[in-house]
């Protein structure tokens, strides 16, 4: 099961010079951080997707089955369609294919859609419960990440896909989860009956601290 959760961190304005010329000689005035990363490292992020994998065991199994009989399934079809047989279907195959009106890609679009519909279902318990998971803990992340920049004397944070190189010392992810361990120690994956994705949004920045955010998304961590 793919984890369901992307982060998006507004603000892109660079604090007053004056700021990062107060600093102490020790101070981390410009940082990166990775805050998917930071949630998936937390230790309440960790143990609910260990008690999801309990709970819903059954579930995630039979949709692992599943996805492995459906690939299995449409095997045979992709290899029809493989015509340099590598292995792939191309986009320069599949537009062949679609313009002969080739009956097996027809058969792999109407067995895909039955698949996702299918494994969907298999695997909507599970989700539903990390994405309530997940939303509890990013409701701390903003307080997380100023405190840990606070803590670390930064002024500007910055995801990876930003920075074309950075010391080791210069990522504030580990100090991001070591807040949120504190902020979140524990989370619930059972929602509430009438609990939709995004309710619980991350507070807004405070105290004038920082994100820089590049257009990339970040990471996403798998389960199972």
């Amino acid at each position: 099961m793919k984890t369901i959760f992307k982060l998006l961190l507004a603000g892109a304005v660079i604090a007053p010079a004056g700021m990062v010329a107060a600093l102490p000689a020790t101070a981390q005035a410009v940082a990166v951080a990775d805050p998917e990363g930071a949630i998936a490292g937390s230790k309440a992020f960790v143990a609910a997707n260990t008690q999801i994998q309990t709970t819903f065991k059954a579930s995630l199994d039979q949709a692992q089955a599943r996805r492995a009989a459906i690939q299995a399934e449409l095997k045979p079809l992709y290899e029809v369609l493989d015509t340099n047989h590598d292995g792939q279907l191309s986009q320069p195959e599949i537009d062949a294919a679609n313009q002969a009106k080739r009956p097996e890609l027809a058969s792999i679009q109407a067995k895909q859609a039955a698949a996702q519909a299918e494994l969907a279902r298999l695997e909507g318990p599970a989700t539903r419960a990390q994405q309530y998971a997940v939303e509890q803990i990013s409701a701390k992340l903003q307080q997380a990440i100023t405190s840990a920049m606070a803590k670390r004397g930064t002024n500007v944070l910055l995801k990876p896909a930003a920075v074309f190189t950075a010391q080791g010392q210069g990522d504030l992810t580990p100090a991001i989860t070591a807040e949120l361990d504190t902020l979140v120690p524990s989370v619930s994956i059972t929602p509430p009956a009438n609990w939709q994705p995004g309710q619980q949004q991350a507070a807004p920045a405070a105290g004038g601290a920082t994100v820089a955010t590049p257009p990339a998304p970040g990471r996403r961590p798998q389960g199972r």
